[in-house]
């Protein structure tokens, strides 16, 4: 299970680095929530996607998940790891951000689709 989790987040980082918000709006379940640190929460896989669209229109670029931790409760799993992108920073330079991420994800299938999505 651990290990359909991280592929999960494998083909997230490379549809967000390939920018297709589209596609990335599919991981997420119809009831889904995105809240972004100090932001107010997207409600909804589109969007969720224009969320991320927005992101990249800005300058976001090169994500990287790290899953370090997975429970699976019944139907319901709760993944942590840690996150890493690059974007814009103070005059114009490439900068570097990260954290720490938490997924809540429940069974569709052989698969998982993402109910919530929050990090710091």
């Amino acid at each position: 299970m651990t290990s359909s989790i991280a592929a999960g987040a494998e083909r997230w980082d490379a549809t967000f680095n390939g920018g297709d918000t589209a596609e990335l709006a599919k991981f997420y379940a119809a009831d889904a929530r995105v809240i972004p640190a100090g932001g107010a929460p997207v409600a909804g896989p589109e969007a969720i996607g224009k969320f991320f669209a927005d992101l990249i229109a800005n300058g976001f670029k090169d994500h990287r998940i790290t899953v370090e931790s997975v429970t699976e409760k019944g139907p319901i799993a709760i993944a942590s790891g840690k996150w890493a992108l690059s974007g814009p920073g103070e005059g114009g330079a490439t900068a570097q951000y990260g954290g720490n991420w938490v997924n809540v994800l429940e069974r569709d299938g052989d698969g998982w689709r993402v109910l919530l999505h929050t990090w710091n």
